[in-house]
């Protein structure tokens, strides 16, 4: 009996998915719980577990193509495709001009959906690539290989005329582009003030000391506990815009920036006022880690009340962050720098004269 293969919501903002990559091959035992596929979303890329034992009996042809999260993926139950998919060619193989062009027959080239996915964020045309996989099928390793390989430059006598580089968006960077349209309509202003962090860095100075060979802390790990204090100081900052009412939340779930090679991403530290400086630094490292790596789950992404986006690292002074919707509100966290100062001291400015103060004297907030 075949059974269909459907794609998981994994949650609620989820409209669509792309299969990237099978983990099993056609006509392997699939047991219940085990990783199938990896699935591309608007804000992740994350294996999927199989909801049923069986044996996969078969990969539709156009499994790379993006399938909306209600329309299952068809898998007949085909017994000859199957087994002639995983017995082993007796055959002597073609040579390789052969495999290239049998694997361009009817005009769509053959290729594996993780070597789709690789060509379309590297730029690179899968025309131009030697498929060493079965019947000429071209393999990520291929891909890598060709984008690995020096560019082949033929300059013409004539002037050479430059060409519009075109590179397509990733589900991500979508995704990107579509929030920050949406967070620039929304109703906002922006306040900036400056912090003594004298104390500040004294106590994290500490803090690193007492980490012996656990996460050393940050300051962004600082940031989030004095954030979080100040959040529920002032609940109305805590808040999530919710059709035409507002939200005001219990605990503070903040929002990590983090940047990749596939854009950039948030995920959320949830009930963050309920942890020490060292729980902070622990989760931070594991949600910033599997960030850079790509191997967020959905769940990571959801449920933030706050977001810090701290450019500090990069010598950045001031920028203005973009609202991060549905969220009320965003920091936007500049540089440490020395400098002279003189001695001295709305619901926006309350609410950052309390994180001022929590951080000129941090021992507040703990």
């Amino acid at each position: 009996m075949a059974t269909e293969i459907k794609l998981p919501r994994l949650g609620q903002g989820m409209e669509s998915g792309t299969i990237v990559k099978w983990l099993k091959a056609e006509g392997d035992a699939v047991e219940k719980g085990e990783p199938l596929y990896e699935l591309d979303t608007d804000k992740v890329t994350q294996e999927v577990e199989s909801d049923a034992s069986g044996v996969l009996l078969k990969i539709a042809p156009d499994a790379d193509a993006a399938q909306s999260a209600e329309k299952p993926a068809e898998a007949p139950a085909r017994a000859a495709e199957r087994k002639r998919g995983r017995a082993a060619s007796t055959e002597d193989e073609p040579d390789m001009a052969s495999r290239v062009a049998e694997s361009r027959d009817g005009g769509r080239i053959k290729a594996s959906p993780l070597a789709r996915r690789i060509a379309r964020e590297r730029g690179v045309e899968l025309a131009r690539i030697q498929g060493t996989g079965p019947d000429g099928r071209i393999v990520a390793e291929d891909v890598e290989r060709a984008a690995a390989a020096p560019p082949v430059v033929a300059l013409p006598a004539a002037a050479v005329t430059g060409e519009v580089e075109r590179i397509p968006l990733t589900s991500l960077r979508k995704t990107i582009a579509r929030r920050l349209t949406e967070a620039w309509s929304a109703p906002a202003f922006q306040i900036s003030m400056s912090a003594d962090m004298t104390r500040a860095l004294a106590i994290r100075a500490q803090l690193v000391e007492l980490a012996a060979g656990g996460v050393k802390p940050t300051i962004s790990d600082l940031l989030t506990k004095v954030c979080a204090a100040a959040l529920m100081r002032h609940r109305d900052v805590n808040a999530t815009f919710a059709d035409d009412a507002i939200e005001l939340h219990p605990s503070a779930n903040v929002g990590i920036a983090v940047a990749n090679e596939k854009g950039l991403v948030v995920p959320v530290i949830g009930a963050a006022e309920r942890l020490t400086i060292p729980q902070l630094a622990a989760a931070r490292a594991d949600v910033v880690g599997r960030a850079r790596d790509g191997k967020l789950q959905q769940a990571d992404l959801e449920g933030g009340t706050f977001t810090i986006s701290n450019l500090g690292m990069y010598g950045v002074e001031q920028f203005v962050a973009v609202l991060n919707p549905p969220q009320a509100a965003i920091l936007a966290v500049g540089a440490v720098e020395e400098r002279a100062v003189p001695v001295d001291g709305a619901t926006a400015a309350d609410f950052l004269r309390t994180v001022k103060t929590f951080l000129e004297e941090p021992g507040l907030a703990l």
